[in-house]
């Protein structure tokens, strides 16, 4: 049972999966959206845009997940998981149906400085399952209480092909709004695709988002990061205006089991964002 009145961090929260949505074609990723069973838990879970929270499983484990909805979506929360093929905790979470319960703690880690980012333009670049924590900071800056804080809003996407493209309903939606300039592309497409095709550093060397005033943000996979920050850098953007969210094994979330450290930093706990600037140096 739930200790009601502990304080201790490692005890997750009760939330019931209120809805599961599977969201590419290889049905091996999919967003749970998870409701708390105390309305306290609910209210004590503040969370800002490129934060994490480590979802637990009942006898699998618990695992980090980054937060893909907004602080302004209010009663729920959503993770999108990628199944792993040897990951015990997200090959039981995905075998996981509506109205299970799970645990819940966090949330971890830093998020992005958006308020730093006030009357800047915001550039988004994403790739693959990545693009969870990027989507949340998309819903908050197009939300109607925060759209005239920023200026331009420049989006580039990619995935694979187009069934691994995430939160399709959203993307087009995103293509429509006339307040926003979208870009999605596929590294491979089909006969039903009539999108843009090229790897994400290309399309962002071809549209050459403006850089002066802008902040870019940017997740993706190892092998795209590498590509994708040079491009930035030629196009102008400095070190310290390029931010992106890196990945390493969290067992504790609170920076107290050391796995996750890179030189003198702790992921969980000094990040997991960081500016180009903190990390070009890194291994």
């Amino acid at each position: 049972m739930q200790c009601k009145t502990c304080k201790n961090p490692y005890i997750p929260k009760t939330v019931a999966i209120h809805k599961i949505t599977i969201e590419n074609d290889s049905k091996d990723l999919k967003t749970f959206t998870l409701e708390f069973q105390n309305k306290k838990d609910d209210d004590d879970f503040s969370y800002r845009c490129g934060q994490f929270a480590m979802i637990s499983v009942p006898g699998a484990g618990e695992c980090p997940v980054g937060i893909a909805s907004s602080p302004l979506d209010k009663g729920f929360l959503e993770f999108t998981v990628k199944k792993y093929p040897h990951g015990v905790v997200t090959s039981a979470l995905h075998n996981l149906s509506k109205g299970e319960f799970i645990g819940v703690r966090g949330p971890y880690g830093n998020s992005f400085p958006l308020d730093e980012m006030n009357g800047k333009n915001i550039v988004i670049v994403g790739g693959g399952f990545a693009f969870t924590t990027l989507r949340s900071v998309l819903r908050f800056i197009l939300h109607e209480d925060n759209r005239s804080r920023f200026k331009s809003i420049t989006v580039i996407y990619g995935a694979r092909n187009p069934g691994e493209l995430l939160y399709k309903s959203e993307l087009t939606e995103w293509l429509k709004r006339k307040d926003m300039t979208t870009y999605i592309t596929v590294d491979k497409g089909d006969e039903t695709w009539n999108g843009l095709v090229g790897f994400v550093p290309d399309i962002l060397k071809q549209k050459a988002p403006v850089s002066q005033n802008t902040a870019a943000l940017v997740c993706g996979p190892p092998i795209m990061l590498k590509f994708t920050i040079p491009v930035l850098c030629e196009l102008g953007f400095s070190e310290d205006a390029i931010y992106t969210s890196l990945e390493r094994k969290m067992s504790c979330g609170i920076g107290k089991c050391g796995k996750c450290n890179i030189e003198d930093k702790y992921i969980c706990k000094d990040g997991p964002v960081f500016t180009y600037k903190e990390i070009s140096t890194y291994p």
